[in-house]
C-alpha cells in the first residue's frame, strides 16, 4: 500500500500576474521550484490564503531569479494578482519511507524571495 505525502511546499508565495487566456498552470521561477523540490509538468494543490479557494494544475518553469508566479488559463477565475497562495507537491511512498520522509519547504517573503 501506499502513503500520498507532502513532498513539496512554497509557502505564502505571492501572485505576481494572472493570464486568462492561456492554456493553462501556473508559472514558478525555476529557482522556486528547485529550492522546493517541484519539478516542471508536476501536478500541484494551490491554496489561495486570501479568498480560501484551492485548485489543482500543473507548473511550468519562469525565468529563475524572477520571482515569476504566474497562475494562467481558467485558474485566474480563482486566483488574483498580489493573492498570498502556497503552493503544494505530493508524492507516493510506503508507510516505511513516509516516516523518515522531510518534506522541501522553502518560506517566502513578499517579493518571493525565500527567507527560510
Amino acid at each position: 500500500m501506499f502513503v500520498k505525502i507532502l513532498k513539496s511546499k512554497l509557502h505564502r508565495a505571492r501572485v505576481t500576474e494572472t493570464k486568462l487566456h492561456y492554456p493553462g498552470s501556473i508559472a514558478i521561477d525555476s529557482a522556486l521550484m528547485e529550492a522546493a523540490g517541484i519539478l516542471p509538468y508536476e501536478h500541484v494543490l494551490i491554496a489561495d490564503l486570501d479568498n480560501g479557494n484551492r485548485l489543482e494544475t500543473y507548473v511550468v518553469p519562469a525565468e529563475a531569479g524572477s520571482g515569476q508566479i504566474i497562475v494562467l488559463g481558467a485558474a485566474a477565475q480563482l486566483i488574483h494578482e498580489k493573492d498570498i497562495v502556497i503552493i503544494l507537491g505530493f508524492g507516493l511512498c510506503t508507510p516505511e519511507e513516509a516516516k523518515g520522509f522531510k518534506p522541501k519547504i522553502a518560506v517566502l517573503d513578499e517579493n518571493n524571495n525565500i527567507v527560510n
